[in-house]
């Protein structure tokens, strides 16, 4: 199978990190939507990534929908509980994390318009969003290891791929010092393999 994604795109990561966690074996495509030739367009009809094109040409989209496909393909690990109520929690987090990403994007979309464009009020619902979200999952976490459970899930991929793309496009936000317990959490799951094959 083909990952197609950039490498700046937080969804792209977790999907990436869903792959690599599980061990399923596939290519890795950098390909920009917007570039000429993109095989994006052609494959998914929405013209976004992550796109999982499968042996077959059959594709997938969404980072939640490749997540949970990617998750069937082998038990090692279960990424998503089988059981109703641990599914639900670490579905729980992976909607808080894509919320944290959502907004984070539409802060930069509109941080990077000329200043006399900029809509302040747009910037400062999504800035506040990230931060309640922030100190949402810093109270969830306590002082787990983990965001659910005895082990990583999805949970922690989601939130992992937020917090890096915080920590790309919003450098000035001080998460660690406000959030000591998510730093420590962080440092320790952003130096897995699977985290650190995703930032190079």
């Amino acid at each position: 199978m083909k990952l197609l994604g950039t490498q700046t795109s937080p969804y792209v990561r977790k999907a990436r990190l869903v792959l690599l966690e599980k061990n399923i074996p596939h290519e890795y495509v950098i390909d920009p939507p917007r570039e000429p030739g993109s095989l994006v367009s052609r494959v998914n009809p929405l013209g976004r990534i992550p796109a999982l094109i499968l042996d077959d040409g059959f594709c997938v989209f969404d980072s939640t929908v490749i997540a949970e496909y990617a998750d069937t393909l082998n038990d090692a690990p279960i990424l998503i509980p089988h059981d109703p109520v641990a599914r639900l929690r670490v579905k729980r987090w992976e909607a808080l994390a894509d919320g944290i990403m959502d907004s984070a994007i539409v802060a930069r979309n509109e941080s990077i318009r000329p200043n006399e464009k900029q809509d302040v009020t747009i910037l400062g619902l999504h800035n506040r969003a990230i931060s309640h979200a922030l100190e949402y999952a810093s109270e969830l976490l306590g002082t787990n290891a983990w965001c659910e459970g005895n082990g990583i899930t999805l949970a922690d991929l989601a939130l992992a791929s937020a917090l890096i793309y915080l920590d790309l496009r919003q450098a000035e936000r001080d998460w660690r010092g406000t959030h000591a317990n998510l730093a420590a959490w962080f440092a320790r799951v952003s130096a897995r393999p699977s985290v650190q094959a995703t930032l190079t």
